[in-house]
Formats: structure tokens, C-alpha cells, sequence
């Protein structure tokens, strides 16, 4: 009785605490939680990084340049009505997802001039499923109506993921992934925990890092599916269901997608969980002695570090923070880099080997010339490109204009030589990319 009393206690004491009450990402718990199960997966997944991290010198500059593609395909799974998101809202995420990646966000002008040495673009594109895993026709967004109300528990909060990973079971209420290595699966549901009658947002989403075991025996990972899952009210910029963050309502703008897809593609939080002897092992982060508490205070350098000679302060304007939505804005180009190297290997087939689940999904055609350039450059293409950006070498827009009438012109002439990149949007959101050299 005595123990029940105190475990009553000490949750109560926990959710009456506002900073306590929402865990942004559980990623960190997930690889503990899986180190659990089975021992030895915490080095597979620091062997990865570090297999990543080590693959970033050998890529030529055109493979660094290349746009990579991954197939996405969106589980909502629903209880009521409200959880059944409108298909538009997951295609306003994807949009958020490729501004992000590819540094076309218009927040990153609020990026404070410290960090305009280390900003990168990942170069990233996410495109939602054409063809499906038996090579029928899809829009890549599934939906699953479900008896279960909640997939969170007081376990979750805690550090046990057994209740969460039903999401992505078809036999426990959810639904089944599709093929992990050839789709980025993101579950859609409700995890919010039913406290004593009151329903609390406990968590807005977690994600699998590339764990790297295909010599393992099948089932020697048993626990954690790969993929994402999102709190779906944390879904898109035009999401009409709204969060209470212990607050008040939070402005959200997609950005919960985009820190767990980052832990998907191999990267850590910025602060490397720790205080200011822990490092995310990206060289161009600066340390922090702990995260952000879901705000934008810009006057905080909690840890020293060295970074192109100079102590940076607390980078709030990264994804891999736990600041405000509406205070991030940028990836640096370490993590970037991170990424591809990922892609190169432990997800390989994501982007190399997937050409069926994204053909043929967009019409656009663009045409670039004279390439290579000295001056200007015509472009030539359909009626369906709703903007086209001029992006320089590090990820900067250059200028922009929607849209512009085939055959029009586009100088260079004030532009260094090297390389750029004309970033075009189609109608449907994607975003598609061209690389142009100035002589």
C-alpha cells in the first residue's frame, strides 16, 4: 500500500511540474529501451555514426551535391475523428520536411549571423509513395481506424516502448510498415496519456536511428520497428487540432517531423544528452550543457567549445534542439553531411535501390543552358513549376520568382564561379533540383 501510494505521489509530483509534463522526443529512451532488450545495440548504433561520420571525406564533390530522394509513406492511425487528419495537412509536412532539408525555409533569415559559417542543406527531398511494396498504385498515406484511444501509457513516459510499438502492428490495433528499407514509414497516431481522468500530451514523437545489423538472426531486434511516429497533432502547418505543451497552445509548424526524421538519418540531439562533456559528435555543433526547454532564449552559452576559432553560444536555431518550432531553422553542414553518409550506406536502398515508389511522380521537366555557364542561363520547361529558386554554394537563396514563363533567363553575372543549384517546385509540392556550373 505504502509503495502505491508513493508511486501515486511521485507521478502526480511529476505531471504537476509544466517543464516535466512534455518529452519532445524519446529517441534517446528508444536506444536505451532497445539496449534493453537486446544488449549490444547501443554499439551497432555508435559503430554507424561513426561508420557514417568517417564516410563524409571520401564522397567527391558531385556525389555531395546530388539530391537525394526518399519515399515516404504516412500511417494514420484514428481513433475519433480529429486524429484522422485531412490528407492536405500530410502533404503541407512533406512540403515542411523538403524546405527544411533543402534550406528553402523562409525562417532561416531569423538564423543569427554566430552560425552563418556551419549552416548547411542537407539536400534531402522527401516524396510521398507512388507505387506500394506489391507495385500497386498509391498516394502513399494509409488509414487505419482503431478501438485503441491512446498508444501512450505512464510506461512510455518512463522508458518502456512496449505500448507505443503497437502503432506499428496491424495484430495490436495499428498497422504493419511497409518495406523498411525501401519506404521512410511515419505512423500518425495519439499517444497522450489518460492521467486520473485528465488526457495529457506526454510526448510529440520518437524515431529509430540506422542500427546497421543485417548479420544479426532475424528477430535479434525484436522490440523497435523502424520508422517514425508523430503525435499527430504536431503534423504540418495547417494542423486544425492545436497542442497544450503545460503553457498554453503551442504554435507548431511541422518541425517535430523534421527533428525525428533527423534521428532517423543517423544524427543526435545538438546538446549529446548530457551536459558539456557530452557531444552529439558533430564537429560543427556547438555543446550545451542541456537542451532548450521549448523556448528561443538567444542569450544562452552554456558550454565552451572551438569552432572555426570562435565560442559559439547554445545553437537554438537547430532542428536537433528541443527549442521552439518557430525558433528553428537550420541543419549545419557537418549534419548534413552525417546524413548522406548515412544514405551512402546503412540506408542505401532507401535512395539507390527504390526506383519503383517514386517513378514517374511529377511531369516536370526542366532544361538548363548553356551548362556549364559564364553568364546566364535559359530555362525550358512545362507550365506546372509553381517556383523556381537560384540556391549558391552553401545553401543560400539567391533569388527567387514564381513563376517564370519558359525560355526566360536567370544571370549569374554578380555570382563567383562554382557550383549552384536550381531548386523548382512542381504543383505538387515537390520540390526537384538542377545543378548548374559557373566557369
Amino acid at each position: 500500500m505504502k509503495t502505491t501510494l508513493l508511486l501515486a505521489f511521485g507521478l502526480m509530483s511529476f505531471f504537476s511540474n509544466s517543464q516535466q509534463i512534455i518529452d519532445k522526443c524519446l529517441s534517446h529512451k528508444a536506444i536505451q529501451y532497445q539496449e534493453s532488450l537486446t544488449p549490444g545495440y547501443i554499439d551497432q548504433v555508435n559503430s554507424v555514426f561513426a561508420r557514417a561520420k568517417a564516410h563524409q571525406s571520401n564522397y567527391s564533390q558531385e556525389k555531395m551535391n546530388s539530391l537525394y530522394t526518399i519515399p515516404v509513406v504516412f500511417h494514420v492511425v484514428y481513433n475519433t475523428a480529429a486524429q484522422n487528419i485531412h490528407d492536405s495537412v500530410l502533404i503541407n509536412q512533406i512540403k515542411v520536411l523538403n524546405d527544411d532539408y533543402n534550406r528553402l525555409n523562409a525562417d532561416t533569415v531569423n538564423m543569427r549571423s554566430d552560425f552563418d559559417g556551419v549552416a548547411g542543406s542537407p539536400r534531402i527531398e522527401f516524396r510521398l509513395a507512388q507505387i506500394d511494396e506489391f507495385g500497386a498504385p498509391t498516394t502513399g498515406i494509409t488509414r487505419t481506424n482503431t478501438s485503441t484511444t491512446s498508444f501512450g501509457s505512464i510506461a512510455a513516459v518512463t522508458g518502456s516502448f512496449a505500448d507505443l510499438e503497437k502503432v506499428k502492428s496491424t495484430a495490436d490495433g495499428g498497422i504493419d510498415p511497409w518495406d523498411q528499407s525501401r519506404y521512410l514509414n511515419i505512423w500518425v497516431c495519439n499517444m497522450s496519456i489518460n492521467f486520473f481522468g485528465q488526457e495529457i500530451t506526454a510526448l510529440l514523437g520518437y524515431a529509430t536511428p540506422p542500427d546497421g545489423l543485417p548479420h544479426w538472426p532475424a528477430g535479434a531486434t525484436s522490440g523497435m520497428s523502424d520508422g517514425v511516429v508523430l503525435q499527430f497533432q504536431t503534423v504540418g502547418t495547417n494542423n486544425p487540432n492545436q497542442i497544450d505543451m503545460g503553457n498554453g497552445l503551442q504554435n507548431t509548424l511541422g518541425r517535430t517531423a523534421t527533428h525525428e526524421v533527423g534521428h532517423y538519418l543517423g544524427l543526435r540531439h545538438i546538446w549529446g544528452d548530457g551536459d558539456c562533456t557530452a557531444e552529439d559528435g558533430i564537429d560543427d555543433t556547438p555543446n550545451a550543457d542541456a537542451e532548450s526547454n521549448f523556448d528561443c532564449d538567444d542569450t544562452k552559452n552554456t558550454c565552451v567549445d572551438n569552432i572555426l576559432g570562435v565560442d559559439l553560444p547554445d545553437m537554438i536555431e537547430n532542428f536537433m534542439d528541443y527549442s521552439a518550432d518557430d525558433c528553428q531553422n537550420s541543419f549545419t553542414q557537418g549534419q548534413g553531411d552525417l546524413m548522406i553518409g548515412v544514405l551512402e550506406n546503412e540506408r542505401y536502398d532507401l535512395v539507390h535501390n527504390n526506383p519503383a515508389s517514386i517513378q514517374n511522380l511529377d511531369a516536370t521537366d526542366l532544361s538548363v543552358f548553356p551548362n556549364p555557364t559564364s553568364n546566364s542561363i535559359t530555362l525550358t520547361h512545362k507550365n506546372n513549376i509553381t517556383e523556381i529558386r537560384l540556391i549558391g554554394m552553401y545553401g543560400t537563396t539567391l533569388s527567387s520568382t514564381i513563376p517564370l514563363q519558359s525560355g526566360s533567363t536567370i544571370s549569374l553575372e554578380n555570382y563567383p564561379a562554382g557550383v549552384y543549384f536550381i531548386n523548382y517546385t512542381s504543383e505538387s509540392g515537390m520540390v526537384f533540383s538542377k545543378r548548374v556550373v559557373k566557369q
